[in-house]
């Protein structure tokens, strides 16, 4: 979850006590979105996995949640379009697969707290994609070095994988738009140069092509979905060794975090959609959003899934590993503190659950 608190891109002390708070013994932490390269933010503050500095302050981190006895992956993130001047090298255009604009639907976090229209982006070229390629790769490396047990590859939510994948996106003439096919082939290259480099089993994939946040729309979700996994399972017979997992973002998420619940018939697709691609995948299968404890829980005993991954709740909930064990109630989030820079407020303050126990503490409130 972005949470803005790597003060010039370098995780510090506050993520090191962020993420040790959120660590159990056997626990499994996925990092927040990490940037591979100096052109890829679209956040204030959002760490990297580029730099010395950054791999050397990582290590800090994963020690830290190794020390609780937790696992942890390093999501790695380019936002591709999501971005603005402000945010890149020398106040360049933003890059993506296309020219086209986020809409003004949507805003952007800007340094000083106030948002933004998303400004035209500038389409990469052929010749120019291989380099991202390595970027990812080369951050990859990096997240190793830095301890993590594995990385994520971030193709979700309309950020720089997913725009080439929407077709309501990347309007491409080149190898890389048009067909299917050719709308897979980034992920794909970005998945081998990983895989290559790390092996498999230190790899997961997050991918929502139901979602249409920052208007990545496409216009057979289903059909994106099963294409992507399709290369999936082709690459792990490939190479012999599967994958870690397959994360896919449910679709009633949105950018809010409430659910579709006024569209006719949206939860049968939702149900048809991602059964579809559960089946159809050959390894480890996680959902995200908007889990309750009770969905989480009817999810893996229907067979839904594997693993349920939680953001929002975990952000409120340093427990909250526990409290889903024991069905205990849950602190509420405070969104106004989802992106500010203060390391502590809104951050590392939200009780625990053996510490609000007493006459003197608040009572906890369900979501």
């Amino acid at each position: 979850m972005t949470r803005c608190r790597a003060l010039n891109g370098i995780p510090g002390e506050a993520l090191a006590r962020y993420y040790a708070q959120r660590s159990t013994p056997g626990g499994f932490l996925i990092s927040e979105g990490t940037l591979i390269s100096p052109t890829a933010p679209g956040f204030p503050h959002v760490p990297g996995i580029y730099s010395e500095e950054q791999v050397k302050e990582w290590r800090k981190v994963v020690d830290a949640v190794h020390a609780k006895g937790s696992l942890i992956f390093c999501q790695l993130w380019h936002v591709g379009r999501a971005s603005h001047p402000v945010y890149q090298p020398g106040g360049a255009p933003p890059i993506s697969s296309t020219t086209k604009p986020i809409s003004a639907r949507w805003r952007i976090l800007l340094p000083d707290g106030s948002y933004g229209v998303y400004p035209n982006p500038r389409a990469l070229k052929t010749n120019e994609i291989s380099d991202i390629v390595q970027h990812y790769r080369q951050a990859a490396v990096n997240a190793i070095r830095a301890g993590f047990d594995g990385i994520e590859i971030h193709g979700a939510h309309g950020y720089l994988i997913d725009q080439f994948l929407k077709d309501g996106i990347n309007d491409r003439t080149d190898e890389y738009g048009g067909s299917l096919a050719n709308r897979c082939r980034f992920l794909t290259q970005v998945v081998e140069a990983v895989v290559g480099a790390i092996g498999a089993e230190r790899v997961a994939v997050r991918i929502s092509p139901a979602i249409d946040h920052l208007d990545a729309i496409d216009s057979d979700p289903l059909r994106l979905g099963l294409a992507v996994v399709e290369r999936l399972n082709k690459l792990q017979q490939d190479v012999g060794s599967k994958l870690t997992y397959l994360h896919v973002t449910q679709p009633r998420y949105t950018a809010y975090g409430q659910t579709e619940s006024g569209r006719p018939g949206s939860e049968e697709e939702e149900a048809h959609l991602m059964r579809n691609l559960r089946r159809a995948y050959e390894g480890t299968f996680m959902s995200s959003g908007g889990f309750t404890r009770e969905l989480g829980i009817e999810a893996v005993a229907q067979g839904d899934t594997d693993l349920v991954s939680y953001g929002r709740l975990f952000i409120s909930n340093p427990d909250l590993a526990l409290r889903l064990k024991l069905n205990a109630p849950l602190n509420k989030y405070n969104r106004k503190t989802f992106y500010t820079q203060d390391p502590v407020v809104g951050y590392t303050d939200y009780p625990f659950f053996t510490q609000q126990s007493g006459p003197n503490k608040e009572p906890l409130s369900r979501l």
